[in-house]
């Protein structure tokens, strides 16, 4: 019995589209910090405060 292993297909995007996903990208992570970090709830605050001590990322 043989197998044979197949590579997915290469899509190549143009720079515009890849710019476009990278800074959309940046934009949704700082949001979510910039949410998660000032939420008014203290569960949310505080679960993002650990996570972000629990990663190295200073936060004070």
């Amino acid at each position: 019995m043989s197998s044979t292993l197949s590579s997915p297909a290469v899509v190549a995007l143009p720079l515009s589209q890849r710019l476009i996903l990278a800074v959309g990208s940046c934009l949704l992570g700082a949001a979510l910090i910039f949410v998660a970090g000032f939420a008014p709830q203290d569960a949310v605050h505080n679960a993002a405060h650990d996570t972000r001590h629990s990663t190295g990322f200073p936060c004070h």
